[in-house]
């Protein structure tokens, strides 16, 4: 059969690395105090030159180089970000241009953390479509840019970054244990929009026309996000019919280290199963997902033939996961 098949990953974090300690100099909290709650030790911010659709193209960059695919190759761009460089048109466009691509589908997908899992499910559908043979998946984001840096219970949590995939529509064994069944096996999303004023941001062009800051009700999301991970996780390994004890890793929504472990344990999965990059770049949102991914890949944890579950939640609520053997 026919399967969104990950043949290349890359990501790009801004120049600027911010540790806890400087950021103390600036915000009333501590390195202690960050770590202890959060896990968080550095986030890269993006400079005055650095945007979501350029920190996009060098995550894309970077996976076309590994995948071994030119840009002009790419008929499909799809690119997950709550911070797009404008209202329209979409960042996407800006990558595409960027890489040279001349002519292709592209076009932004907005659901905050979860964004690149749902940039998946809808690139994968795409390309077993027929239409579609090359598709590069993106998730970034420049959440420094909707900070409230007075607000010392959310700005130490986000960092910048972007994180890219190149997937192709190849031909894959039909039997998901088989290691030969190769690409995206299963996918599954969903959104309850009741839970709006729990993460968001109080601003909009349609509003209050203008960007507005991110607002968030720290402790009731962390209760939603074990929830919510959890049983959305259980949900995609059941529709792929597999167990995780088969899984060889996860890579979720790097948010906080306290909801990775919280996840892990109601799945029974070990920590050492879990991606965990957190510590070093903090909640980049839509990026976290391929960013860690990459990270992962890279440093040679994750192999070809590996299966790996993906994860995340965000604001609205939007949630979801896929599975896929890399």
């Amino acid at each position: 059969m026919i399967r969104s098949v990950v043949t290349g990953t890359g990501s790009a974090l801004p120049v600027r690395r911010v540790s806890n300690a400087e950021l103390a100099q600036e915000v009333d909290t501590s390195d202690e105090w960050i770590v202890e709650r959060t896990g968080i030790r550095f986030r890269h911010i993006a400079g005055p030159d650095e945007t979501t659709a350029t920190l996009a193209t060098d995550a894309c960059k970077a996976a076309l180089a590994a995948a071994g695919v030119l840009a002009v190759d790419i008929d499909l761009i799809v690119l997950a970000t709550a911070t797009p460089d404008q209202t329209f048109p979409s960042s996407a466009t800006k990558v595409q241009a960027a890489l040279g691509i001349p002519d292709c589908v592209a076009f932004d997908v907005a659901a905050v953390c979860s964004g690149f899992l749902y940039a998946v499910q809808v690139a994968d559908a795409m390309l077993k479509t027929g239409l579609h043979a090359k598709a590069l998946v993106i998730g970034a984001e420049t959440f420094s840019r909707i900070l409230d840096w007075e607000d010392r219970a959310t700005c130490v949590l986000f960092g910048d970054g972007a994180g890219a995939l190149v997937l192709e529509a190849r031909e894959s064994a039909d039997n998901v244990a088989s290691p030969d069944a190769r690409g995206i096996l299963a996918t599954r999303l969903h959104a309850d929009g009741r839970h709006n004023d729990m993460l968001y941001v109080d601003g909009g062009p349609s509003t209050t026309g203008t960007v507005g800051k991110l607002r968030m009700k720290g402790r009731e999301v962390f209760r939603h996000a074990v929830v919510n991970l959890a049983a959305v996780m259980q949900e995609v390994l059941d529709l792929a019919g597999l167990e995780s004890h088969q899984v060889d890793w996860v890579v979720p929504h790097q948010a906080n280290a306290r909801i990775l472990d919280a996840t892990a344990r109601k799945l029974g999965l070990p920590p050492e199963k879990v991606v965990v990059t957190v510590d070093q770049h903090a909640n980049t949102s839509a990026a976290s997902v391929p960013l860690a991914l990459d990270t992962a890949v890279r440093d040679g944890r994750i192999k070809r033939g590996d299966l790996l579950v993906l994860e995340a939640m965000g604001g609205g609520f939007t949630w979801g996961a896929a599975v896929l053997r890399y």
